[in-house]
């Protein structure tokens, strides 16, 4: 686990990540959200599955790689073009980082596993998958709920956190009820839980 292949695929990860335009302040320094952002899921990631296998390790460093190359806003508003959005980032994020996987030498099956990883394919039948899939939501609750919630009216917040509620597996929710959130923010994951 985490011999000189994966430091050399990570480290190829973590130069991307540090090209993000984006800049957030942590303990007074500024960092690239990207970068910010996969050491979250990495933190998570140890919490939720500490035994945790080198390719699922990329997977979750990975999973935004590039992400700010292909804003939002270049596809159109509404649900029909976030979803054809989220797709492509999927399958765009996933072929990088199968490459950077091989170029680090690591085998075709070893790659396709983080790139089948990163599309999220059999999410609910597939373990590692599921794991992604938790740590991703638990970064977002963590991370990013209380930001995004101050932009939407609180039927679309409930409507959000049931559906990421739902992606996520009794691990997940174990994790998330830890998670510290504004009385506002509790407010509204108590009410998307209770119906």
């Amino acid at each position: 686990m985490e011999g000189p292949k994966y430091m050399s695929a990570l480290n190829l990860i973590d130069e991307a990540h540090a090209q993000d335009p984006k800049k957030i302040t942590i303990n007074g320094k500024e960092v690239p959200y990207e970068l910010h952002y996969a050491r979250k899921m990495i933190s998570y990631l140890d919490r939720r599955s500490p035994e945790a296998s080198d390719v699922l390790r990329l997977a979750i460093c990975a999973q935004h790689f590039r992400r700010w190359e292909i804003p939002r806003d270049s596809y159109p508003m509404g649900k029909q073009g976030y979803h054809a959005w989220r797709t492509y980032l999927k399958k765009r994020q996933a072929e990088m980082a199968s490459h950077i996987c091989l170029d680090c030498g690591y085998s075709e099956e070893e790659a396709a596993r983080v790139a089948s990883m990163i599309r999220k394919e059999n999410m609910k039948k597939d373990e590692e998958t599921q794991i992604l899939e938790d740590v991703a939501c638990l970064v977002f609750l963590d991370d990013q709920f209380e930001g995004f919630e101050k932009e939407h009216d609180d039927d679309k917040i409930v409507n959000i956190l049931k559906k990421t509620w739902g992606k996520m597996s009794e691990r997940g929710h174990e994790l998330a009820l830890e998670i510290s959130m504004s009385d506002r923010a509790k407010h509204l994951v108590t009410r998307a839980l209770s119906g």
